[in-house]
């Protein structure tokens, strides 16, 4: 066997990709989670009922 026979063949016994790229993880940022804001419900639920009051006024 030529070596690029050899080497095709090992490739397709051992199940990895022909150009060798991996897949990577995608990166996050620790600090992203630290500095998030809390999420307030009642500040968003008062917004909603706000809106919803304002759809229902003719202007």
């Amino acid at each position: 066997m030529k070596d690029k026979q050899l080497e095709a063949l090992s490739r397709k016994a051992s199940g990895a990709s022909p150009s060798g790229k991996q897949k990577r993880t995608r990166f996050v940022d620790p600090t992203l989670e630290a500095t998030k804001r809390p999420d307030d419900e009642g500040r968003e639920r008062e917004a909603k009922d706000l809106f919803k009051e304002m759809k229902r006024r003719e202007f």
